[in-house]
């Protein structure tokens, strides 16, 4: 794909988000501060996705593993393993 198919497949895709989401009707001034905002909210999401989903995920995996393993039957055999 050359330079010049791909700068028009770039420029037709603008267009069509323009398009889906109506900003096409907005002000310049207007596009600019709700390209900002969903940029900023994308951008919150991916790194909130980042930081918190792993921590999530580990934790969910240990509370099934531990349901899988079976926990003991007091804390006396628990005491009694140490």
């Amino acid at each position: 794909m050359d330079v010049k198919s791909m700068r028009e497949y770039m420029g037709w895709l603008y267009y069509q988000y323009l398009l889906i989401t109506g900003i096409y009707v907005l002000e310049p001034w207007e596009q600019s501060i709700f390209n900002t905002v969903l940029c900023t909210m994308v951008a919150m999401v991916i790194y909130t996705s980042y930081v918190f989903v792993p921590i999530h995920v580990r934790l969910a995996l240990e509370f099934f593993f531990e349901l899988v393993r079976g926990q003991p039957e007091s804390t006396v055999a628990l005491m009694n393993q140490r």
